[in-house]
């Protein structure tokens, strides 16, 4: 795989590299099970549920990650410390390979935000004919990912919609998806999808605001009668859905929606206040 540690220094199995040294990264064997953290403040966000879903991901392929989860937890306060960043997504990244040998990468990457007036106006989204091999494992895949941005760069949207052959809306390509219809929230059901942190931390929110969620396929069909979507991921957040194709949704002035917004924001500060 390619070389994307980002800023000064990266940390391999341990030790420290400049991020210039970077032939280590096309050695790493494969397949590969990784994970993305949001840094803010110098506080890895919701660390915990993702060094779960890190495991649980190694689980689903036979493999278990032998590093704990304080070491992990060190290093990665370390990388912060050494290149003297506070905020900027870091990329947890650990070959599957059986035996004594098992590497583990920890590095800064590349990391973009939506800015206000995304979040006012709302993404452009399209349809996008797939669907994952193991939804639920957390894996590297190149070439899906290499087609999908391509199509995203095509058709000039932030997020492809992946809908599987049964004509049913499962995930983002890089994140989850909600859909409100009158006073109710749907999403996909768990087993059909990657369960993203911020997708988990979504539904506590809702059900802290009393707000009803239902695990239901969307058919594309449906598409015309939602109220409004949003997608949720590490780097966006809650990010209403102004299109899907060529079908208009009011989200990013649906009620609901603010609401959703407003208290997830709130779920993380909270979070980052408790470990400041």
């Amino acid at each position: 795989m390619k070389g994307e540690a980002f800023l000064d220094y990266y940390i391999y199995n341990g030790e420290e590299y400049a991020t210039e040294k970077k032939e280590v990264f096309f050695e790493i064997g494969s397949p590969i099970i990784y994970e993305v953290i949001r840094v803010i403040d110098g506080v890895p966000l919701f660390l915990e549920e993702h060094l779960e879903r890190m495991r649980k991901s190694a689980q689903l392929l036979g493999v278990s990650i032998q590093k704990p989860d304080e070491i992990i937890t060190d290093e990665i306060l370390r990388l912060i410390q050494i290149n003297k960043c506070k905020n900027m997504n870091v990329k947890l990244l650990c070959s599957s390979r059986k035996g004594e040998k098992q590497d583990f990468f920890v590095y800064f990457i590349k990391s973009h935000y939506p800015t206000k007036d995304i979040y006012e106006k709302g993404i452009h989204t399209i349809l996008y004919d797939s669907e994952r091999e193991n939804p639920n494992a957390k894996v590297i895949n190149t070439s899906f990912r290499e087609h999908v941005n391509q199509r995203i760069k095509e058709e000039n949207a932030f997020e492809a919609l992946l809908v599987n052959k049964e004509g049913t809306i499962t995930e983002g390509s890089r994140s989850n998806m909600f859909f409100v219809k009158g006073e109710e929230v749907l999403t996909a059901p768990a087993a059909d999808v990657l369960l993203g942190v911020t997708r988990k931390r979504i539904m506590k929110v809702c059900k802290d605001l009393n707000i009803p969620v239902r695990e239901k396929a969307i058919s594309i069909k449906d598409i015309d009668s939602l109220d409004g979507a949003f997608m949720s991921g590490t780097s966006v957040n809650v990010l209403p859905i102004r299109s899907i194709d060529q079908t208009y949704l009011d989200a990013a002035d649906n009620k609901l929606i603010m609401k959703i917004s407003k208290g997830y924001i709130q779920e993380m500060k909270s979070y980052i206040e408790a470990r400041s």
